[in-house]
């Protein structure tokens, strides 16, 4: 674990800057991009104690916890704001990081994004973007960061580096931008610039994937946290009865795959979501192991041996209950080099995807994550004690493993 405190007057100009996390699918809190293996993203002490108590059968299904950081809230000499943490002590001979080296490189596409983001709502130069949202009479930042506008498209855009080169067109997600903008606009309008804030550092559990498709589902029939105020209450109560959550256990929160054929992520938010009916979230399912040619059958069986794993787990937790937490479900868009399905007979492609099952060569993963509201016997300013393993998140798991039986039975 490593616990990075203040930098000092030496390590003014040591700094590394903080990505926007391209492929954050759900949440409202901004993941940020430590290095190619860590994330961080605000601390919250809840979360914070959970990660330092967790249950040794717990910690496969969530991220390596990593420790703290403090995180600097400051503006660079072209106007951007960014958030600047100190790297890591026994590597900060390898991170000197002065203002210069700030300048995105081709390999830096999320900050290239995001620093296009900033200059499109400053500048009135004819960039792609702005060509695109004055056709749609929309602001360019606005009309990037509204998912929905994204929902069956593709998601990509040409952006330049601080020398005009153009960065590599790439497709990515919206909604970390999404969360990004707001997480800096909420500091800037609370905090003062140049104020410190800390934060979680925790393992990037997608850093494997070439193609990381996810899935944020929130668990549960219950949001709501004890220490919430009634008005909120009312309003999680309020989307949990409309959503598949009451029925369910389970709603989509968020979502991005792969599409082969396209070369692109198709990506879904939060709205999307809370819309489906139940047939609506077993199609959102399949549509999630599709890749645009075929349906990846052989991540079935993976998948589901995890998540009866997981769900073995979660009824020997007595006490806990993982209030508005989510699980992601995650597979590599990059099937395996040996041979590719799409230039196969079907015959052929369905026997293929059966056999690698059966060898074990689909790279699948899930993970439980966001415990802010997680309660348990022993918790952080713990208001309620629970007695028994948590009924609401068990049902929406079972719920999860039918539908993903069924899929996988043809049904």
């Amino acid at each position: 674990m490593v616990l990075q405190d203040n930098m000092d007057a030496r390590d003014a100009r040591v700094g590394v800057q903080l990505e926007p996390f391209l492929h954050q699918v759900g949440g409202h809190v901004s993941l940020m991009k430590y290095d190619e293996h860590t994330v961080c993203k605000p601390l919250i002490s809840r979360e914070q104690r959970f990660y330092e108590s967790l249950p040794l059968a717990m910690k496969r299904f969530t991220p390596q916890y990593k420790g703290t950081i403090t995180v600097h809230l400051r503006r660079d000499s072209r106007g951007h704001l960014s958030l600047v943490a100190p790297p890591l002590k026994e590597t900060q001979e390898c991170f000197k990081v002065t203002e210069e080296s700030f300048k995105v490189s081709p390999e830096s596409a999320a900050v290239a994004i995001w620093q296009t983001l900033q200059q499109t709502t400053s500048s009135s130069s004819a960039r792609p973007l702005a060509q695109l949202a004055q056709s749609l009479k929309e602001s360019p930042t606005n009309m990037l960061l509204k998912s929905e506008f994204h929902s069956n498209t593709q998601v990509s855009s040409m952006v330049e580096d601080s020398n005009d080169n153009q960065v590599e067109k790439r497709s990515f997600n919206p909604w970390g931008l999404h969360c990004h903008k707001a997480h800096l606009t909420r500091l800037r309008s609370e905090h003062p610039e140049d104020e410190w804030h800390r934060f979680l550092l925790l393992e990037n559990v997608v850093s494997q994937y070439t193609h990381p498709c996810i899935l944020d589902l929130k668990m549960g029939t219950r949001q709501h946290g004890d220490d919430v105020s009634e008005e909120k209450k009312a309003r999680h109560m309020r989307k949990c009865a409309q959503s598949t959550s009451a029925c369910l256990g389970v709603r989509i929160c968020g979502m991005q795959v792969y599409q082969t054929d396209k070369k692109h992520f198709l990506c879904k938010d939060k709205y999307y979501g809370r819309k489906l009916s139940v047939d609506g979230f077993r199609q959102a399912l399949h549509q999630f192991l599709h890749d645009g040619t075929r349906l990846r059958i052989e991540l079935l069986e993976p998948l589901l041996c995890r998540l009866h794993a997981l769900l073995s787990v979660i009824r020997s937790q007595s006490s806990y209950r993982f209030y508005s937490s989510s699980l992601l479900l995650i597979y590599d868009g990059q099937e395996p080099a040996e041979r590719t399905p799409g230039h196969m007979h079907p015959q052929e492609a369905l026997q293929l995807a059966h056999r690698r099952a059966s060898e074990g060569l689909a790279k699948v993963d899930i993970r439980m994550i966001d415990f802010a509201h997680t309660t348990y016997k022993g918790s952080w300013k713990e208001q309620t004690t629970y007695d028994g393993p948590d009924p609401g998140y068990i049902f929406g798991l079972e719920n999860l493993i039918g539908i993903l039986q069924d899929i996988q039975e043809g049904d």
